[in-house]
């Protein structure tokens, strides 16, 4: 069996990011690894191809850098202060390539990571960063649905037509 000494979470920063939590911790408690927060912001190049003037463009982006890493400081701090060596990072690109990009720089052992579940068109339109890294992650990938994680409530479903919710329908 492998250690797992170095533990990537690459999160959104949605609320559904607390629910993958008690995965990335259980697994660093066990193996008394590190964990390793990574936010990656989406760049805006393409903007700059049309009549958007890029000093705007690059001016968005640094803000949104700034705004990611207090707001990933703040979920470390929340989440993750009673794991020693937990470190943080944001950074600026494509999620996936970001994602493998830091897998091969910083040795990690095993990924952590969530799922948001789309399907058909969505998944067209917005691709899948989970599946892209577990088809090219030279290490372990733990993908998580937070949506059905059990005991946990991330996000509130909306109610289906006819207005009961999965958890009603379960009670009956």
């Amino acid at each position: 069996m492998s250690e797992f000494k170095k533990i990537l979470f690459p999160l959104d920063l949605s609320s559904s990011s607390a629910a993958i939590v008690p995965f990335v911790k259980s697994l660093a408690h066990r193996y008394g690894a590190r964990a390793h927060l990574l936010f990656v912001a989406r760049v805006f190049d393409y903007f700059t191809s049309m009549y958007v003037p890029h000093p705007s463009v690059s001016q968005f982006e640094k803000e949104v850098i700034e705004g990611a890493e207090k707001k990933l400081y703040e979920f470390a701090d929340e989440h993750f202060k009673d794991l020693q060596g937990t470190r943080t990072k944001v950074a600026a690109g494509d999620p996936s390539e970001e994602i493998l990009a830091y897998i091969d720089e910083h040795g990690i052992d095993v990924v952590v990571m969530g799922t948001h579940g789309r399907k058909g068109l969505d998944k067209v339109i917005f691709g899948s960063v989970a599946e892209r890294v577990v088809k090219a992650s030279p290490v372990p990938v733990m993908v998580v649905n937070p949506f059905r994680v059990r005991g946990g409530k991330p996000d509130a479903e909306p109610a289906p037509a006819g207005g009961a919710t999965r958890d009603d329908r379960r009670q009956r």
